[in-house]
């Protein structure tokens, strides 16, 4: 056998060998080759395009914007990144609802790749802390849909609607303006929280040209506006965009309430939402819209296909991680973790979520321990967890940076010693006619004396 037909068996076996390791992979492959659909990668491959690791997140109110946080904490972690987090009198917010300043961010989660938790939104701030490459993302809701969420979430902080006889939603939009005070604390929650969230003026509803110019501002900042009814549509956006993996988009739906603290939308309601909430409609509408234009540019049948993935991909976590297809839901008495429990706004509404079936981590390595908690954890410890693990990273380097300096400090101010088996060298003058030196004159108003080197006064202060 020659060796041109040697070197082509060992290609194919080689090749058959790869292919079968990597069967889902391949699968993937194929169905791209044949759709012309770009290649999906489920891990990372080497000569591809680097992932995007500059990213500034938006967290708007009540638009799975959460479930997006946790997102991105988990890829913060898997590649080691800094993640802008509050200072500790904010809260796990950055001082909401006063607009975004870099004096809320906490020192020990400065010069950051990520930032994502709840701001009012200020683009010159925001892009004076982060790098210049990073890329802007939010999300957006049915303006319908997210009222009647935020009237029932903020039901018992909103002035505006703790004056509602009933807890009525009907009896609100009857007559908003009976209830509705535009100064007041938490107003935001009750009209257009979208475009305040996004640093608009939330009351400047009759000006046509202030709403238009608001809306072409978000498109020149945001790269993508992320829909929340669409949002495994928005996620393959997000991963084309960004370069990312498919292991890097899987999620579990976080902050979710339970059926009974629904409320059903009789008719008309929904036309008295979009009217009261005219800007927040505008924004949702266009950019639903640029949505889909993106959609259709990279192929519908591209982005069917990758959806498709995703959910398949989720359903395998879901079932290492929980056992079935998806994680079983449980109110916030149930989850025996308390890490796990997520924050309830009042006891008229139950938001549910999940807990770690014990007889299915028990098998489990470390690492994919840490990956199924990570994916169930709510935002607050999610939050907490982070700024720990960022502030010990923070005081090692500290301490090893310091530690050098002082290294280098004790080196410099080292006077050399003379060796006691060796005179002193003779002192330099001008030579005599004989070849012997003669002392030269110390200058006006010196010492003969050497002078002695002092103490080392700087000082350096202790952590906070």
């Amino acid at each position: 056998m020659s060796q041109k037909k040697i070197f082509l068996f060992v290609i194919a076996i080689s090749t058959v060998s790869l292919l079968l390791h990597q069967g889902g992979h391949w699968n993937w492959t194929m169905e791209a080759f044949h759709l012309g659909c770009p290649v999906l990668r489920s891990h990372p491959s080497p000569g591809l395009k680097p992932k995007h690791t500059n990213v500034a997140f938006l967290k708007t109110h009540k638009t799975a914007s959460s479930t997006m946080q946790n997102l991105l904490f988990r890829f913060a972690e898997s590649n080691n990144l800094t993640v802008a987090l509050p200072i500790q009198s904010c809260g796990h917010q950055f001082c909401y609802p006063r607009l975004f300043t870099s004096h809320f961010v906490h020192p020990h989660t400065q010069t950051p790749n990520i930032i994502t938790n709840h701001m009012r939104f200020n683009k010159t701030e925001v892009q004076r802390l982060m790098p210049n490459d990073t890329i802007y993302i939010t999300i957006l809701r049915d303006p319908v849909s997210m009222f009647e969420s935020l009237f029932s979430y903020y039901n018992q902080y909103c002035q505006s609607f703790k004056r509602v006889a009933n807890g009525s939603l009907e009896a609100f939009l009857q007559n908003p303006r009976r209830y509705y005070r535009p100064d007041e604390k938490d107003s935001m929650y009750a009209r257009n929280t979208l475009t305040f969230d996004l640093g608009g003026d939330k009351d400047r509803t009759k000006d046509v040209a202030y709403a238009r110019a608001f809306v072409e501002e978000v498109e020149q900042v945001f790269s993508l506006v992320m829909i929340a009814e669409y949002f495994d549509e928005s996620l393959v956006l997000l991963r084309h965009l960004l370069s990312w993996d498919l292991d890097d988009i899987l999620y579990v739906k976080l902050n979710m309430r339970t059926e009974s603290s629904k409320r059903s939308l009789t008719p008309g309601l929904p036309a008295k939402i979009r009217a009261w909430n005219s800007l927040d409609a505008l924004l949702y509408d266009h950019f639903n819209a640029s949505l889909w234009r993106q959609l259709s540019a990279l192929g519908l049948a591209c982005v069917a296909r990758e959806v498709r993935l995703l959910q398949q991909a989720q359903e395998r976590l879901m079932r290492s991680c929980f056992g079935g297809s998806t994680p079983l839901v449980k109110t916030a008495t149930q989850i025996k973790n308390k890490e796990l429990r997520p924050w309830q706004p009042s006891g008229k509404v139950s938001i549910v979520g999940y807990d770690l079936p014990v007889n299915v981590s028990r098998g489990f390595s470390k690492q994919a321990q840490e990956l199924c908690l990570k994916l169930i954890m709510p935002e607050i410890p999610y939050t907490q967890t982070v700024l720990r693990s960022q502030s010990l990273r923070y005081r090692r380097s500290y301490q090893q940076a310091h530690a050098f300096q002082r290294s280098i400090r004790t080196v410099l101010t080292r006077r050399p010693q003379v060796p006691r088996d060796q005179s002193p060298p003779a002192a330099s003058g001008p030579v005599s006619e004989t070849g012997s030196t003669t002392p030269s004159k110390p200058a006006a108003g010196s010492q003969d004396q050497p002078s002695k080197l002092g103490p080392d006064s700087s000082q350096t202060q202790a952590l906070k």
